[in-house]
């Protein structure tokens, strides 16, 4: 994990921040004169902004990432003993959202050079039980979608759940991260490629249905005011991030260049270095939520780095499937040996869009001289 006090910012929120200084200043000035705190005029502007730009017909704000996922799972009714697919290589709360619905969840393992779920291993797990897949677009890249899309189709039209949290602004045959399936939820959480000043998300669809059923649960269920036609949460997105994000929003096109850049720069750096670099597929691209690598002696290395001042992180020790929370309440149809392997050895490097080559250079350099 990073250490305390490096010079050289894991990510660079700060930077981004003194470039959107005034525009968010504005943003969050014109909510502090409506008062308008929760379900303001930000929020369907930010709405229909981020649904064009995913190109769907529908974008519903809500509390957080996790908070996306649930109420995805929630709007397709998921009841106890419902079976979804994913992958167990990704961050908790992909499964925590099935486990607290009393689903369970089912891991299948990953391509063992993107960390993506591998799709040719999904129609094996699939069973009559089966209520969802939830493909992670990890690291920034989408997972192989049209795949997934076909299988589900196959079955009867199991829904698809892409859990778009590292990926928004990503491209997939030429189609945007969250406008692939059934339902794109993602998450602004501070440190992803959109973010705001705390907790908020968004899930996205082009069914009216479901669309209608989000926007219900995220205020308790309520298709009006006191009239509460189904279980909810209070899932709402607060006015003052969403205005956040809609500052953020004016900048994003040029952070994507930026990150898509960035990680080009340390692929081709290094190259030829005893690291597994990650795979990135032809039809599509990465926006690097984590600049994330495998090496063999990850704690040594890390050790190393960390002296020389550059942070690191470690996206993910371990996975699902052996954490004591999901252990005995998941099902694993087959052994999960790549997952197993890639948490031993993923390793994270600084990555912003604000990451200046000078910076760069220094972690490429201090990495080189930490490798065995």
């Amino acid at each position: 994990m990073s250490t305390a006090g490096n010079a050289l910012p894991f990510i660079d929120l700060k930077a981004q921040y003194a470039a959107l200084k005034d525009r968010i200043a504005q943003r969050m000035q014109a909510v502090l004169d409506h008062g308008q705190y929760i379900m303001g005029p930000e929020v369907k502007e930010l709405e229909t902004k981020l649904a064009a730009y995913a190109g769907v017909k529908h974008c519903i704000t809500v509390a957080s990432g996790t908070e996306a996922l649930l109420i995805a799972l929630m709007a397709l009714d998921l009841q106890p003993g419902d079976e979804v697919i994913t992958t167990p290589f990704t961050f908790a709360a992909t499964a925590e959202v099935i486990v607290l619905l009393g689903g369970v969840p089912v891991f299948v393992d990953i391509e063992p050079d993107s960390c993506n779920i591998d799709a040719r291993l999904i129609e094996a797990a699939i069973t009559p039980r089966t209520r969802a897949i939830m493909p992670v677009s990890l690291y920034g890249q989408v997972a192989d979608m049209a795949e997934i899309n076909a299988i589900a189709a196959r079955h009867g039209g199991i829904a698809v759940i892409e859990d778009a949290a590292q990926s928004f602004g990503a491209s997939y045959r030429g189609r945007k991260s969250c406008g692939l399936s059934t339902w794109g939820a993602t998450s602004f959480f501070p440190s992803k490629p959109l973010g705001c000043y705390g907790d908020g998300g968004a899930l996205f669809t082009d069914d009216d249905t479901l669309a209608q059923a989000a926007r219900e649960i995220r205020v308790h269920g309520q298709s009006q005011r006191y009239t509460h036609t189904r279980l909810g949460v209070g899932g709402r997105m607060d006015t003052l991030q969403c205005a956040i994000v809609l500052a953020k929003l004016e900048r994003f096109d040029w952070e994507i260049a930026q990150r898509l850049a960035i990680g080009e720069r340390y692929q081709q750096a290094l190259a030829g270095l005893p690291v597994q670099r990650l795979a990135v597929r032809e039809d599509r691209d990465c926006v690097w939520a984590q600049f994330t690598l495998q090496v063999a002696d990850r704690e040594g290395v890390t050790a190393r780095l960390n002296a020389t001042g550059v942070p690191t992180a470690i996206h993910y020790p371990k996975p699902l499937h052996l954490q004591p929370a999901y252990a005995q309440r998941c099902r694993v149809p087959a052994p999960l040996p790549r997952a197993e392997a890639a948490a031993a050895r993923v390793l994270s490097l600084p990555m912003s869009a604000d990451l200046q080559p000078s910076q760069q250079d220094l972690v490429i350099a201090a990495l080189r001289a930490a490798l065995p």
